[in-house]
């Protein structure tokens, strides 16, 4: 029997290339490889990179290069192996192995031949969005390649009744993968070309999942994908969202239900008093609004304007107003002017965010944005970058603030020699603020479910004191 071969898996990215890497995960345990996230005595270092921004493509590289001084095999896979392909295996010589998504099913295969030395052909990147039909209703009867999606379609057992995913961490919360791939054309964003159009997992491989995630501890799940609104449309029925999360509420053992990447165009009024409303669900809103101008969204290929916005708020806070929402923002798009800023001043400044990401606009080659007129010169982008930085923290800081008195559930993460630290319903796992609980927490572990009422806030964190305790 030849001896277990050792892969080391590091992760960069966003949440859907966590679940990305966990199926990987699962894949290679059942190949035989030994997986860690030490690249110390691995056989192989594969990193599932990020392709989305600049900075992102190139931590991506540091890692690559890192790795290979490991002397272990270097494998490149994830969104910027899949965007590059041939073309990053040309520049990178360190790489082993290029692999894109279309590898995933066999990536035992291929790393077994990676580690006998073989030379593995780099694939040639294309638009996946070509390879499923333009028609939504369509994509469900057509096989492609979808990482993420969790379930061995090979193996001849039903999707429903299996889950192929290995947990990489430890703790009470895991992302769960709903859709992969985007049909909208934002002109800044590449996704869609190198994720795909838009498709579903069926709520059945979800419900199993999130079944299968209980019995591995975890009690909070973030629904994930490219766009979490569009979720059901290729299934022919766009309520199946509000149906599914209120079915994965009422899953045993898991205490929460939460959104991310809500796109406010597609946010049916259904589906915000599911959110809002739904025991176990956390009323949380995590809106793409990108920008508040009108004009400028236009220009972007999106929709909104500021007063559309602040209404779409205003009805989330009618049905719970302690909800928490937060988002991200563009500056420099071009065409942006003074008028288009101070109209994003004020709607930042009336929103009452809980929290909210700068980002500052460079050009994304393969994106309408690179050809656009009207490129803001990259000092005015750099100085709009650090004004809203600055007002992003303040507004933040005042909305917590503001939550001094409220009584919340507390979700706790961590216990250790600093204290006990946890999330309530307005915080998501790594991205928004954190909750640090007092008082009575000598008996508290990971998981527990906390009533606790805030009694100050540091930045955009708070401080809150232990009322009541459902042990998980």
């Amino acid at each position: 029997m030849l001896p277990k071969r050792r892969v080391a898996l590091l992760t960069l990215g966003c949440a859907r290339n966590e679940v990305d890497s966990e199926e990987l995960a699962a894949r290679l345990a059942e190949g035989g490889w030994e997986v860690t996230d030490d690249g110390e005595d691995a056989d192989v270092v594969m990193v599932n990179t990020c392709g989305f921004i600049e900075t992102a493509k190139q931590d991506s590289i540091d890692t690559l290069l890192a790795a290979s001084d490991t002397g272990a095999k270097v494998v490149a896979a994830g969104c910027m192996a899949e965007r590059y392909g041939r073309e990053l295996a040309d520049s990178l010589p360190e790489a082993d192995a290029v692999l894109g998504f279309d590898s995933y099913t066999d990536i035992a295969a291929r790393l077994d031949a990676v580690a006998r030395g073989e030379v593995i052909e780099s694939h040639t990147p294309q638009d996946r969005r070509k390879l499923l039909p333009l028609s939504p209703v369509e994509r469900p009867a057509v096989a492609s390649a979808i990482p993420g999606h969790g379930t061995d379609s090979d193996a001849g057992v039903p999707a429903h009744l299996t889950v192929l995913r290995r947990r990489l961490s430890s703790g009470p919360v895991a992302n769960v993968k709903i859709a992969s791939g985007c049909d909208r054309r934002c002109a800044f964003c590449a996704i869609p070309t190198f994720r795909g159009a838009f498709v579903s997992r069926p709520a059945e491989e979800v419900l199993a999942e999130v079944r299968w995630l209980a019995g591995e501890g975890v009690r909070e799940i973030t629904l994930v994908s490219e766009n979490t609104t569009s979720y059901g449309k290729d299934l022919g029925d766009q309520a199946l969202l509000d149906r599914l999360i209120v079915d994965l509420a009422a899953v045993d053992g898991i205490d929460r239900v939460r959104l991310s990447y809500l796109q406010p165009a597609e946010l049916r009024p259904s589906l915000i008093k599911t959110i809002a409303t739904t025991p176990g669900v956390a009323p949380y809103f995590d809106l793409s609004f990108q920008h508040s101008s009108r004009d400028l969204l236009r220009r972007m290929r999106r929709f909104g304007s500021t007063e559309g916005f602040l209404d779409l708020l205003k009805t989330i806070r009618d049905l719970d107003p302690e909800a928490g929402a937060r988002t991200n923002v563009i500056v420099g798009f071009p065409g942006e002017t003074e008028a288009d800023v101070a109209e994003l001043e004020r709607f930042l400044s009336e929103a009452r965010l809980d929290a909210i990401g700068v980002f500052a606009y460079s050009d994304e080659e393969g994106t309408e944005g690179v050809d656009l007129d009207g490129h803001v010169d990259p000092d005015v982008i750099a100085q709009r970058y650090e004004h809203f930085s600055v007002l992003a923290d303040e507004l933040c800081d005042q909305r917590a603030a503001e939550r001094i008195g409220q009584t919340l559930s507390v979700l706790v993460d961590t216990v250790d020699d600093d204290g006990v630290d946890g999330r309530a319903a307005h915080q998501a796992p790594e991205v928004d603020g954190s909750t640090a609980l007092i008082g009575e927490v000598t008996d508290l572990v990971p998981g527990d479910l906390v009533t606790a009422k805030v009694v100050d806030s540091i930045g955009v964190d708070l401080v809150a004191e232990v009322i009541s305790v459902r042990e998980c």
